[in-house]
Formats: C-alpha cells, structure tokens, sequence
C-alpha cells in the first residue's frame, strides 16, 4: 500500500524549469493548492505540516477513496483529461496501466527527482519509469513484503502453537498451511475461520512465482501458466475444506472481522499490520508475525505520480520528493507499518530494533527487512489490476457456491480473454 519520508527539503527538487505545457510554476507569493489522492492512510498528514515549513504558500488537501474507486476514478480523469489531483497513488497492481501512459503524467525527470535512482530497489525505481524508461512517472513509497499475520488467542483455543517460531514451522509451504488450516478446523472453535477469504492468499501464492499472469512480452498467461493454475487450485482447496470466512478483502464486513475475531490467519503485508491496528483496535496482544508459506513475496507497493493535468506541477513534484523521502519513508513505517522501498533503512538499527507492542512485541522490523531483501520482482503487465479482478470475482463465485471450481475456471478464462 504506502510509506513516506521527512527529509527537510528546503531546496527545489528539480531546477529542469516546466514549459507552459507541463504546468506554470507558482511565484513565491502566490498561494498554491495541491490536492493529494490517496487510497487508505498513508501516514502523510504530519508530513504536511513539515513540508509547508519550507512551503508557507503552499495549502494541502488529501482525499482518501476506496482502492477500486480510486484507482477507477484516476482512469477516467485521465480520458477526459480533468477532474485528476496534483498527486495521486497508484498501487502496484495498476502502476503498468499508468505508466502505460507517459503522455498522462509529468516527467519527474524534468524536476530534479531521477537523482533518487540510486536510494531505490532496482525493481521499485524500474515500475516508475515509463515502458520505454525514458521519463520517470513515479516515485516508490512502499513495498509489501510478506509475512503471516496470525491470531494466538485462536490458535491456544485450537490447540495450536502460539510462538512465532514454532507457528512459521508449521507451513514452510502452502499445502502444509492447508493441513494447519484443516486441524483448526477441527478443533471448532466458535465463531473463527482459519483464513479471511481465498482471494489474497491466491495472490500471494502468484506473487511467489517468477512469472506471473504476463510474460515479458505482455501477453496474458493465465491459461497456460502452471504457478498460476497451481495458486487457483490450493485456493479453492481453502474454500473445499470450509477454511475461509467468506470475508472479501476491503469490504466492510471484511473490516468488521477483524474486530469480530472471525478469522485466525490472514496474508500480512507490511502495510496490513496498520490496517489491523486501526479495525482490530480492541484485540492488543492478540495478533503475532509469523514468517509466510513460502518464505517470501510481495503484496502491494506504491507510487506517487504527479498527472499533466496539474496546475502546479513543479510543487507537486517538491511534494512527492519529500513524501517519498529516506528519512519519512522510516517515520511512515513506524507510524503506519508500510514498509519502504529504499533498502539502505533495511540495515538501520531503529528499523531493525523496531517492535510492536500490538503484535505482541514482534520485531517488525528486523521481519519486514528480511522479507523486502528476499523479494524477487515479477513482471507487470498493463492491465494486472483487470486479470486479478476477473480471477478474484471467479475465487468468489467457488466460495458463495454459485460454482464449482471448473466452471468458475472456465469463465475466468474467457473473462480474461476480454481484457485487451
């Protein structure tokens, strides 16, 4: 999902001066409005604050929409060319759409910022640039390396491991996470599943593969990718088994869950440990980390990009260099838990050293360092966001019983040779 920097950023981050076409720079006096678009809680707000320090004239608006809608809406500023933010979020799922699009957005090249290249991850720096990689469209702020959130008071009532060692042990890999799942079901314990639905799990198990659902041609190969098939398979094996709590990712009775205790384990993210934090606020000590089935992979991640549309794009641009900074993607962390995509702070003592009373003191940071060196990017093609939908909606249909795993398959398949 997210993360930030509070790098005290006097100095304009890009004297490459924008023509008329790329958005007139303000004079100093002259009061500027930057809207910020956003899919959750970033942690910017106090960053804000720190920013318009250095830029007194500058007023800062966030708006916050669901991720769908969102990302939804961001498509259709773009085709009719108003209605965009001065900055917006993208997600990793839907950064190949936009940079798809280089003639959308600002080359952040023209303010200075492609002298942050040497900060990122290769792979994070790489999904910012546009498909030719001569403009830079995006700076990163997070990456979703992936470990297991889990509940201990379900699994001590299941009569299962509670310590975090002993937990990761129980599933080096996913068919051994189904056979944990299967014991906690029997154990019946009242009103818990083993896993939240089958959807995000499947998308973990993708993420794990070294190709994805595009080759690096940007053909779509769901169909005749056998990491792909496997995920489907295992997930709706999740469903078969009755593991799941029918709790579609980011729904509201999804969110309720949380504080509901309906379900034990869930696919965790950096950036889920806030989520948890904010909808399970009563359950403290509760949750625990645990390593995840497979040992590693991402979920999430994402950019700042700053659209053409924007009236003040060299102050935008500031703004992202600032967000996006070293020292506030460590401060975003510790705030919010999404994890950054610059691996010098992967090393840093007060990342390493960085614990969690909520989750039961885990050692966040040294889990999520560990988790972030081991990640090994995959190919994005330009319509992921779509490819995974159609997968999801069709995880959905197996786990409300409209039908069976083939069937479901079948349309998948013909649902993905739709999207172009």
């Amino acid at each position: 999902m997210i993360t930030a920097s509070l790098l005290g950023l006097a100095t304009a981050c890009g004297g490459g001066g924008a023509d008329e076409t790329a958005g007139a720079s303000a004079a100093p006096a002259e009061k500027v409005k930057l809207t910020v678009n956003l899919f959750g809680d970033f942690g910017f707000k106090p960053l804000y604050e720190e920013f318009k320090k250095t830029h007194p004239n500058v007023e800062i608006v966030e708006n916050v929409t669901q991720f769908n809608d969102h990302h939804n809406n961001l498509v259709k500023r773009l085709a009719t060319n108003a209605g965009a933010g001065d900055v917006e979020a993208v997600e990793v799922g839907y950064i190949s759409t936009f940079t798809a699009q280089p003639q959308k957005f600002a080359d952040l090249k023209q303010f200075g910022l492609d002298k942050r290249q040497s900060e990122y991850l290769d792979w994070k720096w790489l999904q910012g640039l546009s498909k030719d990689r001569s403009q830079l469209l995006g700076l990163g702020t997070d990456v979703g390396g992936l470990a297991m959130c889990y509940r201990k008071d379900l699994f001590k009532k299941a009569g299962l491991p509670e310590d975090r060692e002993e937990v990761g042990q129980l599933w080096p890999t996913w068919e051994q996470y189904i056979e944990t799942g299967k014991k906690f079901a029997a154990a019946d314990v009242a009103g818990a599943k083993f896993v939240d639905s089958p959807g995000e799990i499947f998308r973990a198990m993708v993420n794990q593969a070294p190709v994805g659902l595009y080759d690096a041609q940007d053909t779509i190969i769901v169909d005749s990718n056998p990491d792909v098939k496997k995920a489907w398979d295992l997930s709706n094996q999740l469903t078969a088994e009755g593991l799941t709590a029918k709790l579609a990712a980011f729904s509201p009775p999804w969110n309720t869950g949380f504080a509901k205790g309906s379900f034990a384990t869930i696919i965790c993210p950096a950036w889920m440990t806030g989520f948890i934090q904010e909808q399970a606020q009563d359950a403290s000590g509760k949750w625990d980390i645990a390593t995840v089935p497979g040992g590693s992979g991402n979920s999430g991640g994402s950019h700042l990009m700053v659209p053409k549309q924007s009236k003040h794009q060299k102050e935008a641009a500031e703004l992202v260099d600032f967000l996006t900074s070293k020292d506030n993607q460590a401060k975003v962390f510790k705030e919010t838990g999404t994890f950054p995509s610059i691996p010098a702070l992967y090393e840093d003592e007060s990342i390493q050293t960085f614990t969690k009373p909520f989750f039961g003191d885990a050692p966040i940071g040294k889990i999520y360092s560990e988790a972030a060196k081991a990640l090994k990017p995959q190919h994005l093609g330009p319509k992921e966001a779509d490819v995974r939908v159609a997968i999801g909606n069709g995880l959905g249909r197996v786990e409300q019983g409209k039908q069976t795993p083939d069937e479901a398959w079948a349309q998948v398949l013909e649902d993905v040779k739709k999207i172009k």
